[in-house]
């Protein structure tokens, strides 16, 4: 129980500390002698963390935790947990300037392209 309230206060103050989308993408593995692993959803977002690393540290320590290093493990995870947006239409005013724009030009890549975009919304 309290390894797991550690993590979790751990989890906090890095969130705290680091940047809001990789706080959002990274989540606390564990603390092991000083060294605090990270893992995160991505390569990028890795990469990121390595680079911004010590100040982290230092910030952390800041706070009083007792933090030396930071680790990181990308982890990809096939379900991001969040909702996908609904698909956009375009309203009735949109697909009305889409039509006459596409009537008022010559056979064109562009004019099927408009009609295309106005027939799918």
């Amino acid at each position: 129980m309290n390894k797991a309230q550690a993590l979790t206060a751990l989890q906090s103050h890095f969130i705290s500390v680091a940047p809001v989308h990789i706080g959002q993408s990274s989540q606390v593995l564990g603390l092991e002698t000083g060294t605090l692993t990270i893992s995160v959803a991505n390569a990028t977002i890795a990469a990121k963390l390595r680079q911004i690393a010590p100040e982290l540290v230092a910030m952390l320590q800041n706070k009083r935790c007792q933090v030396s290093g930071i680790r990181v493990k990308v982890q990809v995870s096939f379900d991001s947990g969040r909702p996908k947006p609904a698909p956009r239409k375009l309203g009735e005013a949109a697909q009305s300037a889409l039509n006459e724009l596409s009537s008022n030009l010559g056979d064109s890549p562009l004019k099927l392209a408009l009609e295309k975009m106005a027939r799918k919304s």
